[in-house]
Order: C-alpha cells, then sequence, then structure tokens
C-alpha cells in the first residue's frame, strides 16, 4: 500500500489529497497542517473580523469529509525535518511520517515590508484564522485603523474594519487601487463608490514608520503626514513559504521550480500551489493552486496529466460591490477595447487583433466565465 504525505491543508494540498483518492482507493493518505482547521477559505477571513461568519462558517470541508476519503488529518501540527533518504518526515511533537510520495503544499506567509517600527503590538497582517481572531480581538477596542495596502485583501480588510465601527485610511503605493486588477478609470470609479461608504484613502503614498512606543499610535507617511492609528495592518502581499523547501535544499526561485507535472527535481517530492513557481510564473491565486494539486495529486497517484497556465482572473465582492478582472486589463489604454461605463458601472473588454485578451468588470460581472473562457482559448 503506497503512502502519500501531504504538508499544507489549503486548496492545493486537498485538491491533491481529493484527486489521489480518485486514483488509489487503498492508498495511505496523510495530510500535515500548522493550522488548527481544517480546510477553510481564507477569502472569508474580513467576514470573520467583521462579525459576519463564525469559525464553522469559514470551513470548507468539515471532518466528516476526511473521513470518508480515508484522509488522516493532522492540525496543530508542524513537519520540521524530512529525510528524504529515508522517506520520512518528523513533527514538531517528535512523530514520524513514513511517505512514498511527498506534497509540499506549505502555501505562501505575509510579506511585511521592512518598515520601521513594524514590530509594534497592534500591528498585523491577515492571512490565517488564527491572523483573523487576533485581529478581530484587537478592532473591538481599537478607533483609528491604519490599512497599508489597497489590493483585494486590503480593501476588504479595510471594510471589515469600517463594519466594526473604525476610522479606517487606506495607504497605497501606487497611484490607483487594485493596480493588479484595474486600470486607472475603473480604479477611480471604486475609490469613489468606496469613498461613499466611508472609506479613506492615501494613494501614491508611501509609509515611512510606524510610531509609538510599544504599541502603535500612528503610521507617518514620506510626505510628513501622521495618520492616527491605534491598529495598523499590512496587506502588502505573499510570499511562497520556502521553509520546508530550504530543508530538503530544492531549487527555489520566487518558488519551489516544479514542471509541468508538478515536480520538483527531486523524486518522489512534488509541490503544488502558492509555493510553487512553473515555467517562472507564480500568481499566488486560487484557481492556479487548486488546478496544480489537481494535476500533482493525479501524477503522484500514478497518472499523467500536465499543468497548463491559467488566465490570471478574479471574480468576487468587494465591499459589497462586484468585480472581476482577468488577462490583459491595459491600464494605459493602449490597446483596442469595448467600453460600457456609468456612475456605478465599469465594463471593459481588452482586444488585440479583434480577439478578448482581458477584461475588468466593476458592478456587473454577468458573463464574466464567458469572457474568461475565452481569454485562454476555451
Amino acid at each position: 500500500m503506497k503512502k502519500y504525505l501531504i504538508i499544507g491543508n489549503g486548496v492545493a494540498g486537498t485538491t491533491a489529497a481529493q484527486e489521489i483518492r480518485k486514483h488509489d482507493t487503498q492508498g495511505q493518505i496523510t495530510m500535515v497542517s500548522q493550522e488548527n482547521l481544517p480546510f477553510y477559505s481564507r477569502i472569508k477571513l474580513p467576514d470573520f473580523v467583521a462579525g459576519l461568519s463564525d469559525t464553522d462558517g469559514l470551513v470548507i470541508r468539515k471532518a466528516q469529509w476526511y473521513k470518508d476519503q480515508q484522509i488522516d488529518l493532522k492540525t496543530g501540527t508542524e513537519i520540521v525535518e524530512i529525510d528524504h533518504t529515508a522517506k520520512s518526515a518528523r513533527d514538531n511533537n517528535g512523530n514520524l511520517y513514513p511517505y512514498d510520495s511527498l506534497l509540499i503544499a506549505s502555501g505562501s506567509v505575509s510579506f511585511i515590508p521592512p518598515v520601521e517600527g513594524s514590530d509594534k503590538g497592534n500591528v498585523f497582517a491577515l492571512r490565517s484564522y488564527e491572523d483573523a481572531r487576533q485581529l478581530e480581538g484587537a478592532a473591538t477596542s481599537a478607533r483609528n485603523a491604519v490599512v497599508i495596502g489597497g489590493g483585494l485583501l486590503g480593501l476588504e480588510a479595510a471594510h471589515a474594519l469600517i463594519k466594526k465601527g473604525l476610522q479606517v485610511v487606506v495607504v497605497e503605493f501606487f497611484d490607483r487601487l487594485l493596480p493588479r486588477q484595474m486600470d486607472n478609470n475603473g480604479a477611480l470609479l471604486l475609490k469613489k463608490m468606496l469613498e461613499a461608504q466611508g472609506f479613506e484613502f492615501r494613494l501614491d503614498a508611501k509609509t515611512r514608520q510606524v510610531t509609538g512606543e510599544d504599541r502603535v499610535t500612528g503610521v507617518e507617511l514620506e510626505s510628513g503626514e501622521v495618520l492616527p492609528a491605534d491598529l495598523v495592518l499590512f496587506s502588502t502581499g505573499v510570499r511562497s513559504n520556502l521553509a520546508l523547501p530550504g530543508k530538503l535544499d530544492l531549487e527555489t526561485d520566487r518558488g519551489v521550480i516544479v514542471n509541468a507535472r508538478m515536480e520538483t527535481g527531486m523524486d518522489g517530492v512534488w509541490a503544488a500551489g502558492d509555493v510553487a513557481q512553473f515555467d517562472g510564473m507564480n500568481f499566488c491565486i486560487w484557481p492556479e493552486a487548486q488546478e496544480q494539486g489537481r494535476v500533482a495529486g493525479a501524477n503522484m497517484a500514478g497518472a499523467h496529466e500536465e499543468f497548463q497556465a491559467i488566465v490570471p482572473s478574479n471574480r468576487l465582492k468587494v465591499a459589497g460591490i462586484d468585480l472581476g478582472s482577468a488577462g490583459e486589463i491595459d491600464p494605459n489604454d493602449e490597446l483596442e477595447k469595448d467600453l460600457e461605463q456609468s456612475d456605478t458601472l465599469y465594463r471593459k473588454l481588452v482586444k488585440k487583433d479583434g480577439r478578448v485578451i482581458g477584461c475588468i468588470m466593476l458592478g456587473d460581472t454577468s458573463g464574466f466565465n464567458e469572457v474568461v473562457k475565452t481569454i485562454s482559448g476555451k
């Protein structure tokens, strides 16, 4: 009976386990996660902070699902050593996990830039359930918050804090919100819509330092302005969690280098999701992680699948506003486009040689999935 060890219980690891079970009904699957919850939605963490979701509402796969799939899930457990020669891993309690095939799906970690004072009390990132729990607790007694980063998570987290009654200022390094998903005109409309909900922004702004003694009292910008804050949230992106790959001496760049089968350079070791880098790319987004997990799991169980690079896309609500973005967004309006725009709507199809290669949909995302398929050539 083949032994599979999966390190990480996010979308990549969970999808891989599900795929392994499809191809191998008898194999022994063990999943190890530092998280205390089974597979849950990180996208819903701001809802938890806002009090709109409880812990149970975050969880995507309940304990019974793992039992039904005959997957042995170890939560609250950290793998601290891997001996690939012996095909064995050891956790922080000294327990050993023998394996024939190993998948590293350890995800990503929050990136906090080297800003002076970022180690003070009431300075947070929001990546895990534990992060959300601590942030929610601190927000209960806070009045003023500064969110550093105007990306998707930053705006959603800011919205959660506003719902808890805080005055919130979002500081964004770029001159527009959502620089990866929106062009200038779309971002300007989104800004106006969010300001109507109580958001305040500082765009094209750089953080000089977090002020205060032991706990934060404010955020000083390079312009000299000091924003009052008794809570600061850094939402400045993520980086691949390379702690375990480093122990195995795997080839890494921004992530673990993998081929189209999600194989690393070490026989019997796969990587998928935010920790993996294929063909120089690592978007750290859900659809990519899910597909990489599927391919990795199938191949670990003896199938022959190859990962096809996906079109980066996002479809969600930002502070209750429907937003979809995919492919080439043409931020400088240099390409052909079809545009529909009003005070509450912005829909842009980007074209090249008559073919749709990207889109932005704000306020109305109907038809988004079909457009993404078109962009992908499907």
